[in-house]
């Protein structure tokens, strides 16, 4: 697989532009979050390049239907009229902004010729973990750092190359018998890892996929349910004959620690948790429980009983090739600060009760 799309991913968060290429037309992108006036004005001299953003953010601009702002991957190319410095630009970009730096406008969309290659930019942003937005050029003087394929974006961290890279026995306030287990993959930077708890027996493992939450497993953030999860997982494969806890780096459902963050930022102005994410141009839920199969078959374990209530993590695992013997429910108590984000799962996204 090629490293161009990691390459990319590097380059937007450091501020330098990237050419995206579909073959036969190539537009160079710079990042609106990471641009400052220097960046912007060596990317862009002659004030030429437009906007670039998700359909869910222009709907708040009133540039397109509620249709298309359902849909991660539609992009708006905006007018960037003269106004439109990178002050401006920066407001577009992110809602969070809306409250402080309400926007006049009034902003112009224009026909988008090259969908794919805009798609592919939004899906690049949100792998790096970055707001989908971005001064757009069509293909610039100077050749920047870094020029990417459409279709290697796509390919980016796929599960089916990951690997075990290593182990160690890892005693644990649940259970003094476990083992941890490191995984890498070659393009993407993220290292997930498996907590196997207590002794194999020839039994089917209690299996819980766990994505990281800084702010709850390690904060004990009352905003979501992570924490309480995370160790009434512990404590039920230690009660178990054995089982094996799939800790996944796919901070705030897969958008990334600061997007998470800003979406926090968007619940407190009366947004809840799908709201939020749409509004910045984000999917409801961007995880690849793909990855939890792949580790499931680098440990020898294609059969399992899973402690969830997501149904979509189910079907998951189930279309990568491991059987869900017996889903197993695993909720807990609700508390003032997570009860509307709790009934937000269960009423928009199809989490079970029990």
């Amino acid at each position: 697989m090629s490293r161009n799309a990691a390459r990319a991913i590097d380059a937007l968060r450091r501020g330098w532009p990237v050419r995206i290429s579909d073959g036969a037309t190539a537009i160079d992108v710079l990042a609106i979050e990471t641009a400052d006036d220097g960046r912007l004005s060596a990317f862009d001299p002659d004030h030429a390049a437009l906007l670039l953003i998700s359909a869910g953010r222009a709907e708040t601009l009133r540039l397109t239907n509620q249709l298309e702002a359902a849909d991660p991957d539609h992009a708006v190319l905006v007018d960037r009229a003269a106004w439109i410095d990178l002050a401006v630009a920066t407001a577009v970009a992110d809602p969070v902004l809306d409250l402080a730096t309400p926007l006049k406008g009034p902003f112009r969309a224009l026909s988008l010729a090259q969908p794919v290659i805009a798609a592919a930019a939004l899906r690049l942003a949100r792998h790096a973990g970055m707001l989908p937005a971005f001064f757009w050029l069509e293909q610039g003087g100077d050749d920047p750092a870094v020029t990417v394929a459409v279709e290697e974006i796509g390919q980016y961290a796929k599960a089916a190359d990951l690997f075990i890279a290593s182990r160690a026995r890892l005693p644990v306030e649940a259970s003094s018998q476990c083992e941890i287990v490191a995984f890498r993959g070659p393009d993407d930077a993220a290292e997930h890892v498996a907590l196997v708890i207590g002794q194999p027996d020839g039994s089917l493992p209690v299996v819980r996929l766990h994505s990281e939450c800084l702010t709850g497993d390690v904060f004990g953030s009352l905003k979501c349910d992570c924490g309480p999860q995370l160790h009434a997982a512990l404590a039920s494969m230690a009660a178990a004959h054995w089982g094996i806890l799939l800790y996944l780096r796919q901070e705030g459902r897969g958008i990334g620690l600061i997007n998470k963050l800003r979406a926090y930022a968007l619940q407190d102005q009366g947004f809840d948790t799908v709201d939020a994410n749409v509004r910045l141009g984000l999917a409801i839920d961007a995880r690849d429980f793909a990855i939890a199969a792949r580790m499931l078959k680098l440990l020898g374990q294609e059969e399992v009983k899973l402690l969830t209530n997501n149904p979509n993590k189910v079907a998951v695992l189930e279309a990568e090739g491991i059987r869900v013997a017996e889903r197993v429910p695993h909720q807990l108590p609700s508390n003032p600060f997570n009860a509307a984000y709790l009934a937000t799962k269960k009423d928009r996204t199809g989490h079970m009760l029990d």
